[in-house]
């Protein structure tokens, strides 16, 4: 048994639907559909009739909907009792890999009057499973990149996000002893992509905004691939090829000329950093940090956090 698929099927009922249950539980529909049928294979009982249209419940479904919703309630009571307990007040924060380590650590250096003594704690991963994680409860804040299309990924009634900071996706090349890129859209040979995986966060934006975007008879190769961006950023000051990275990953290297912009030809994409949170919490914590950033950004975030912007 596993929490989400009590969530999960809490979500069905009130949706009516596997896919708009799904959409609302941040997973694919076939990935949902499995999680239901664990769900009922557990419990021995069917609590969907699969022979009706639309979704329709079985009776020992419906009469299940009330249990399933008090397993959960339990579940988080005994959870929150557990952390009532703890002596050292914490912050967990959940981030992606590239801004947990391109802005993070300055981020929260520069709060550290808020944060006094209280522990911060940082779980990094892909933002699929981050989010899933942060949606079961398990932190506080989700610290996410968020580009023009997605806006609403996370956009929930018990949610709330402010934009703590921002990045741009760019593409960046090692450079000759003389100076010049090694690698450029002009180049006779298919230019050596540094790629992340499609199905990651960062693929999808630099497959659809950047790549799409090249001139049709434009060739290319992938020659690596790597779901961070920190070993992208390895492999191309290593000369192997071009990649699409944050600019505050890369703010050193561009600076001490190890890696180099490339303008002409190539796109770029502009990248907000969110912070979220659930708009109620038992920590007492996490209202006084939530407050104490939401009266700094609104009356000098400008100031204290100045944007860096790369000119590409």
């Amino acid at each position: 048994m596993e929490l989400k698929w009590l969530k999960d099927f809490v979500a069905l009922n009130e949706h009516g639907s596997f896919s708009k249950a799904a959409e609302a539980r941040f997973v694919t529909q076939p990935a949902f559909s499995r999680r239901i049928r664990s769900l009922e294979n557990w419990l021995g009982v069917a609590l969907v009739d699969r022979e009706k249209y639309p979704t329709t419940l079985t009776s020992r479904g419906l009469a299940f909907v009330e249990e399933a919703k008090r397993m959960i309630h339990d579940t988080y009571r005994v959870r929150t009792r557990l952390q009532g307990q703890e002596i050292q007040k914490s912050l967990v924060f959940f981030a992606q890999h590239s801004p947990a380590v391109s802005f993070f650590p300055h981020w929260i250096r520069t709060l550290e009057p808020l944060v006094g003594n209280t522990l911060v704690k940082l779980s990094t991963g892909n933002l699929h499973d981050l989010t899933e994680s942060f949606m079961a409860g398990m932190g506080d804040f989700l610290l996410s990149f968020s580009s023009a299309g997605d806006m609403g990924q996370l956009s929930r009634n018990d949610t709330t996000c402010i934009q703590v900071g921002t990045d741009r996706l760019v593409p960046v090349s090692a450079l000759t002893p003389e100076g010049t890129p090694v690698f450029s859209v002009n180049g006779k040979t298919p230019l050596k992509l540094l790629a992340y995986p499609d199905d990651s966060y960062l693929g999808g934006l630099v497959k659809e905004l950047c790549l799409n975007q090249l001139p049709p008879d434009f060739q290319y190769t992938i020659v690596c691939e790597n779901a961070l961006a920190e070993g992208l950023k390895a492999m191309a000051l290593q000369g192997y090829g071009v990649a699409w990275l944050p600019y505050g990953l890369i703010q050193n290297e561009l600076a001490q000329g190890q890696l180099t912009l490339l303008h002409e030809g190539f796109h770029t994409v502009d990248l907000r950093i969110l912070l979220y949170r659930f708009r109620h919490t038992v920590k007492p914590e996490v209202d006084m940090f939530w407050q104490y950033l939401v009266e700094l950004y609104n009356l000098s975030y400008t100031e204290q956090f100045p944007v860096v912007r790369p000119t590409v």
